[in-house]
């Protein structure tokens, strides 16, 4: 038999309500009367039962993490990062895998598990507007990703027109002025692939530039393969750049290989900057240059918006949505700077050493 309530009472001296208020963080507690249940409790070993807790309020204390690509580092990152937050509140999250097709999003959108969850976290893909509005039912939703919407959820994502812009930036601080994009997409303009070829283009206008749209390379999927093959087009092309801004880093490190089978050089030759800040990017032959989002900030933040909704009972869409915007870094490695960060220095004030990071929003 486990410990209970009622012996930890026991041990302290207590009621079960009083046991019961310090538990649940009831702060018209005085601090030795908590001090002294607290003792009771980790002497015992007492665990609540959280499960019986959510039953009581009529939840299960299980929220939904849905998102496109589990094998995608990013993702990987951002679920553990939100299954650390939820814990904080005492949930447990289901991890659902869409693969970025809309079909599975709206099914997933639409609470097809809601009898066993209270909250949902949805990355979309492929969601469109009409199908988020068309939503009649299913618990609270937060949405994840820069994909921009204008239904009424809740919506967690870095401003990525304004990420772009900075690694842009960088890339012509260091002289570099043909820059590729890598990771163009045909779809929806909504898209972050859209929002990032945007900043592409309006940080080289800022410079007194033209954007080169020989330079960008679509691609039918954001993975290393994809960004080889990218890189390999453009080349054949005849359109050699002096630096790579990828859609995201697996994008980059495809670019990567081949920039090496073909005997160019990173970054002497080429400098290279990707978005999301893989684990994989930092331990490289050459370390990989990277917008960096607050992973943990999107994560935190996503958690609480929802367990919010939850706790006021909100039920589909939220009364009053919000759109909040977490913060991101660069970080300067060697893939743009070089081992020493002399390869091209960056301009003054700015680090000069690889892995630096640069402009925190």
């Amino acid at each position: 038999m486990g410990v209970s309530l009622k012996d930890v009472a026991q041990r302290a001296g207590v009621s079960t309500k009083t046991v019961s208020n310090v538990v649940n963080n009831y702060p018209h507690i005085s601090p030795a009367m908590r001090e002294r249940v607290q003792r009771a409790i980790d002497e015992l070993g007492y665990r609540p039962n959280l499960t019986a807790r959510h039953l009581r309020k009529g939840r299960t204390g299980i929220i939904t993490l849905a998102v496109p690509e589990l094998g995608n580092p990013y993702f990987a990152d951002l679920a553990g990062a939100i299954i650390d937050a939820a814990a904080q509140h005492d949930h447990t999250v289901l991890l659902d895998h869409t693969a970025g097709l809309r079909d599975k999003e709206i099914l997933v959108s639409q609470g097809f598990r809601s009898h066993v969850i209270d909250g949902l976290i949805l990355s979309p893909i492929q969601l469109e507007n009409e199908d988020l509005l068309a939503r009649s039912e299913g618990p609270p939703m937060v949405l994840l990703g820069e994909r921009e919407y204008t239904a009424p959820y809740d919506q967690i994502a870095i401003d990525n027109v304004a990420a772009a812009r900075t690694a842009v930036r960088h890339l012509l601080d260091l002289g570099r002025r043909r820059i590729a994009f890598l990771g163009a997409r045909n779809e929806s303009a909504r898209l972050p692939a859209h929002l990032r070829l945007r900043g592409w283009r309006e940080e080289i206008k800022v410079a007194g530039g033209t954007p080169q749209e020989s330079l960008v390379v679509a691609t039918e999927g954001y993975d290393r393969p994809d960004g080889a093959k990218a890189m390999a087009e453009l080349l054949a092309r005849g359109e050699r750049p002096d630096a790579v801004f990828a859609y995201n880093d697996v994008v980059a490190l495809g670019a990567m290989r081949v920039l090496t089978e073909r005997g160019l050089r990173v970054p002497e030759d080429i400098a290279v900057v990707g978005f999301d800040d893989i684990e994989e990017g930092r331990y490289g032959a050459v370390s990989l240059s990277t917008v960096a989002p607050d992973k943990a900030a999107i994560a935190r933040l996503a958690v609480e918006c929802l367990i919010e909704r939850i706790a006021k009972g909100d039920s589909g869409a939220a009364p009053v949505p919000r759109r909040i915007l977490p913060g991101y870094t660069l970080m300067i490695r060697e893939s743009s700077v070089g081992r020493t960060g002399s390869a091209s220095p960056p301009p003054t004030g700015d680090p000069s050493g690889p892995d630096q990071p640069r402009t925190p929003h």
